[in-house]
């Protein structure tokens, strides 16, 4: 049941225990327990963790919807694809400071929630 939205929670899953760990690292390496103590490296890694914990739920649950809704395994596919591509090119941006893949990122992302949403109300 719901194979698309199974796949994509434990891709999710996996970057976000890969996100977790580049935190906890980046903390070992700052010295720092609690904050940044204006660490860059250590708010980019927080902050690439966090963005990912405010975007992707909503998706995956979109998703999830869409395909249990039967609205057709293209915007399911779709859903998916935009989240899992888009999350990687956030992830990439955030922690080398590439601005351009950091945007592309969010393009996707923001297409994954666009889709998921017309896929509720059209698919």
């Amino acid at each position: 049941m719901l194979p698309i939205t199974t796949m994509l929670a434990s891709i999710a899953a996996v970057a976000l225990v890969a996100l977790s760990l580049s935190v906890s690292f980046a903390r070992m390496k700052a010295g720092v327990d609690i904050g940044t103590n204006d660490d860059k490296r250590l708010l980019r890694s927080i902050r690439a963790q966090g963005n990912f914990i405010e975007y992707v739920p909503l998706a995956v649950i979109l998703c999830g919807l869409a395909e249990y809704r039967d609205a057709g395994s293209a915007w399911v596919w779709t859903i998916a694809g935009l989240l899992i591509l888009g999350r990687a090119a956030h992830a990439a941006g955030m922690l080398s400071g590439v601005l351009p893949l950091r945007a592309l990122g969010m393009l996707g992302t923001y297409g994954s929630l666009l889709i998921g949403a017309a896929a509720l109300t059209f698919g």
